[in-house]
C-alpha cells in the first residue's frame, strides 16, 4: 500500500523527526511505501505533493498540534491521526490502522489503545492505568482514552493548564 503522513508537535524539535523516521522505518518494514511531511520548527519539511496525496491509500497523521486535513478530505483520502508519541513509541499500530482505512474497515478497532503495554510515561493524572483497560481520563466519542477523531491539535490532557491543575490540585 501507499502511505503519505504528517507529523508535527508543539516544540518541533525532535518528536516530529523520530516519529517520521519510525513511520518511515516501520511501513518499510510492513512492506508498504510512505512518504512523509514534517512540521516543525524550522517550518514544513519534505511537504507533500497534491499528486502524492491523491495517489496515497491512506494519510497517517501524528500530531500534538492542529494539522490541516482540507487537503486529505478534497482528495477523498482515508484519514487516521495519532499523536506525535504513537508515532514515536507505536508507529505500527498507526500503519495497521491505516491499513484498516484503505481496506474501508475501521481504524479504530486494529491496534487499539487496549493491546498496547503503558509506558511509565503514560501513568501519570488524568492518564488510564493498565487496571483501568483504557476506559479512564477524557473519552471520544468511542469510549476510549482517545481524543475524539474530529478533535483539533492536541490531547487536551497534555497541554499546559491541564497539567498546572494537576500540580496545584
Amino acid at each position: 500500500m501507499n502511505f503519505v503522513a504528517v507529523t508535527s508537535c508543539p516544540t518541533g524539535i525532535a518528536h516530529s523527526q523520530m516519529a517520521a523516521e519510525n513511520l518511515e522505518q516501520t511501513a518499510e518494514r510492513m512492506g508498504h511505501d510512505i512518504r512523509v511531511e514534517i512540521q516543525g520548527a524550522m517550518g514544513t519539511e519534505d511537504e507533500l505533493s497534491s499528486e502524492e496525496i491523491a495517489s496515497a491509500d491512506a494519510v497517517i497523521i501524528a500530531a500534538d498540534t492542529s494539522v490541516d486535513r482540507s487537503r486529505f478530505e478534497r482528495a477523498g483520502v482515508p484519514v487516521v491521526k495519532g499523536g506525535v508519541k504513537e508515532g514515536v513509541n507505536d508507529a505500527e499500530s498507526l500503519v495497521e490502522q491505516a491499513e484498516a482505512a484503505a481496506r474501508g474497515e475501521d481504524p479504530e478497532s486494529v491496534g487499539s489503545a487496549d493491546d498496547a503495554e503503558p509506558s511509565a510515561a503514560d501513568s501519570g493524572p488524568g492518564t488510564a492505568s493498565p487496571e483501568s483497560n483504557g476506559q479512564a481520563g477524557t473519552t471520544g466519542e468511542s469510549g476510549t482514552d482517545r481524543p475524539s477523531p474530529d478533535q483539533i491539535g492536541g490531547d487536551p490532557r497534555k497541554g499546559l493548564f491541564a497539567r498546572l491543575k494537576r500540580l496545584f490540585s
